[in-house]
């Protein structure tokens, strides 16, 4: 497997009047998905001319860019799974699918990347092959009729929450979000979150730190073993400044920012000193870096997608989907504006929640008008999209809103919100610090679900009426901001979604109702497992 080049930094986001043909044509990207497995030829013959504008900008002039080919041939994980499907080999069925597809169908591209002398690296939980090359080798790519498009792999900047207080040793007690959501009541019933496992793709993980090194897997209580618990998706300088406070292709956790200690440590976090500031701290932990401090790509996302979907030993060798996390937290977004690849990003999520993976997601920052839930992996109808509140359950200012307008579907998000203003947590150091956003929302949601799994066995992995259970049971909001057609204090809504996340009532929920015979509650769309 060959090395891409390291990402160029990225060039101005274009104007609107381009912001504009981006959605339209990321709106027929996201409607076409599901049925492009195997496209017929006419259909081919369109996508041959898919290259995104950027990847055209970044080739002018004699040029190299960095781009993503995704290819045609995408296994449709959905149809590999069923309600009645054994949740023990839900992922390996999924696994050995969409490596066996990527397997056979990647080859000739490879081969024809080996021949034009272009460095590459080939992924499977999406079928894409990371790419650097020239004008000539673009060109060359989009006449395939195995292509189905183009994407950019350039760098960008995600608006990561910033440090605003930050103490050493102040220990609080249970954090108040941890007790506003009701954790602690099922602590009280015997359940923590045992035998189950939280991922964190981020900025990196100071594993460590007192309040998360008991709970990471790669910890035995006296030294440490980092296979299948991490992975480093930098390999080499993504933001520009050719240098990184870790370094790259780590073999041992680091965070390089910050935030990627705190996202962790409200999920799972606790030093059994008095800093009891995670939701589930019977879990365990593993973690994939997949940005270079605030910066990622594309690639990098979904590399660190790949490695939850079966993770590898420190070699990137002995896959194995069984030691796969139970909930991932994704507190960071994909802005298409400066670069992110739609397609490819999409499939990935998709996949990992048709192997039973939980994926609670950040709804964004960019309230508090209407229609501003518009990054990936927000965006996406297989993520579970968490908006944040205060202590009062007001919604934070801050706080993304819904309609998904920016693809033309118009669903109803976010699906939840959780706490997510002045939120304190673990901070590289050793220290704690209080950050407000809705990254601090969604590892409550994550680790909420690892309570309920850890209480009912039979729910583990059933992401569909998981996520159901949860918009059932959660504290209903209403609001008279009036978003996508709303009336004032309707409920659901585009501000709350279906309210406040309460893991007590949900566990309440499904002890009284049980697995039903189906899915229900949920989207008429896609929900993909």
């Amino acid at each position: 497997m060959r090395t891409s080049h390291s990402p160029q930094k990225p060039k101005t986001p274009s104007h609107a009047k381009s912001l504009k043909c981006l959605a339209r044509w990321a709106s027929l990207a996201f409607g076409l998905l599901g049925v492009l497995a195997f496209a017929p030829e006419t259909t081919r013959a369109v996508w041959q001319a898919q290259v995104d504008a950027r990847v055209l900008a970044d080739t002018a002039s004699g040029a190299t860019g960095n781009f993503l080919i995704v290819l045609q041939a995408q296994t449709a994980t959905r149809t590999l799974v069923t309600p009645n499907t054994d949740r023990a080999q839900q992922g390996r069925i999924v696994f050995d699918a969409l490596r066996a597809n990527a397997a056979t169908t990647q080859a000739s591209v490879r081969a024809h990347l080996d021949a034009l002398g272009a460095p590459y690296r080939v992924f499977y939980v999406a079928n894409v092959i990371a790419a650097s090359g020239n004008r000539a080798v673009v060109n060359a790519l989009a006449a395939r009729n195995d292509v189905l498009a183009i994407e950019s792999d350039r760098a960008f900047r995600v608006p990561l929450e910033e440090n605003l207080a930050r103490t050493r040793n102040a220990p609080s007690g249970v954090e108040w979000g941890v007790s506003r959501i009701h954790a602690p009541a099922l602590w009280n019933l015997g359940f923590t979150g045992q035998g189950i496992v939280y991922a964190n793709a981020d900025t990196g993980v100071q594993w460590d730190h007192p309040a998360l090194r008991p709970h990471y897997r790669g910890w035995n209580g006296v030294s440490a073993n980092h296979n299948l618990a991490w992975w480093d998706a930098i390999h080499s300088d993504v933001n520009g400044n050719h240098a990184n406070a870790c370094g790259f292709s780590l073999s041992a956790p680091c965070d390089d920012h910050g935030h990627g200690t705190h996202t962790t440590g409200t999920s799972i976090g606790d030093d059994g000193a008095g800093n009891q500031i995670g939701v589930a701290p019977g879990a365990q932990w593993i973690a994939c870096r997949n940005m270079d401090e605030g910066w990622g790509t594309p690639s990098t996302y979904i590399e660190c997608l790949e490695f939850f979907l079966a993770p590898w030993d420190l070699n990137r060798l002995n896959a194995d989907p069984s030691r796969r996390p139970d909930v991932v937290g994704n507190s960071y977004v994909c802005p298409p504006v400066e670069g992110c690849a739609p397609l490819s990003l999409q499939t990935a999520v998709d996949n990992l929640r048709a192997a039973g993976v939980f994926m609670a997601i950040s709804a964004g920052n960019e309230g508090s008008n209407c229609a501003t839930v518009q990054n990936p992996p927000a965006i996406y109808d297989s993520a579970i999209t968490v908006g944040a509140t205060d202590a009062e359950d007001a919604i934070a200012g801050f706080s993304s809103r819904g309609p998904v307008a920016v693809d033309g579907s118009n669903r109803r998000k976010p699906d939840l919100v959780a706490p997510g203003v002045s939120v304190r947590s673990a901070y590289p150091g050793n220290g704690y610090t209080t950050l407000s956003g809705t990254s601090m929302a969604a590892p409550h949601v994550a680790g909420a679900v690892a309570l309920l799994w850890s209480a009912f066995p039979t729910l583990r992995r059933n992401v569909n009426v998981t996520e159901s259970i949860l918009t059932q049971s959660a504290m209903p909001l209403v609001t008279a901001q009036t978003c996508g057609g709303d009336a004032a204090n309707q409920f659901p809504n585009h501000v709350y979604g279906s309210g406040r996340l309460d893991v007590l009532a949900a566990y309440r929920r499904f002890a009284e109702i049980g697995l039903p015979p189906y899915n229900f509650h949920l989207p008429a769309t896609q929900k993909s497992q």
